[in-house]
């Protein structure tokens, strides 16, 4: 009897069997595993939601973008053309209107991209021409014909350039 005990206290008690239990427990474990699922998809969903809807945001921004820097460029070839001219009071009132744009591009998120003197980047500039230029190092911009843009780090319009390659006999 004595052996009895000592095997009693040392090997792990065991539960008789009962089905009834084991079918619950199976079922507690399928209820778990479907409610951990439900609050991943839910978190998922939740992000992807705030995804789209900033992407949505920023299309409409884009597109507004789009519309208005058409005036910016008209804006400025009017202000040029009032320089030459002399004509300081349209020039005073196309600087202002000038100022307010570049506030505005500003508080939306819209850069200028103006890559006089810098590496031609393809991805952000459209060569319009290349020409020899002495003095600068190939494949530099030499002239920016008109201003590139992007809107959060996107790109809205490439810089118009011309881009400068080896002299001739160099």
């Amino acid at each position: 009897m004595n052996e009895q005990t000592e095997r009693d206290e040392t090997s792990p008690a065991v539960e008789p069997a009962n089905p009834e239990l084991d079918a619950l427990r199976r079922e507690a474990d399928e209820h778990r595993d479907r409610y951990l699922r439900a609050a991943a998809e839910l978190d998922n969903f939740r992000k992807r939601s705030a995804r789209e809807v900033d992407a949505a945001r920023r299309l409409g921004a884009e597109r507004l973008a789009q519309a208005i820097l058409p005036v910016r460029d008209s804006l400025e070839a009017g202000l040029a053309a009032a320089e030459k001219a002399g004509e300081t009071a349209v020039l005073d009132g196309l600087r202002a209107t000038l100022r307010l744009f570049e506030e505005a591009f500003h508080a939306c998120g819209i850069r200028e991209i103006s890559p006089a003197g810098q590496p031609f980047d393809p991805s952000k500039h459209e060569a319009l021409s290349v020409l020899p230029a002495a003095g600068v190092a190939p494949n530099t911009v030499i002239e920016v014909v008109q201003k590139g843009y992007e809107l959060h780090e996107r790109l809205l319009r490439a810089a118009k350039v011309i881009v400068a390659r080896a002299a001739d006999g160099a």
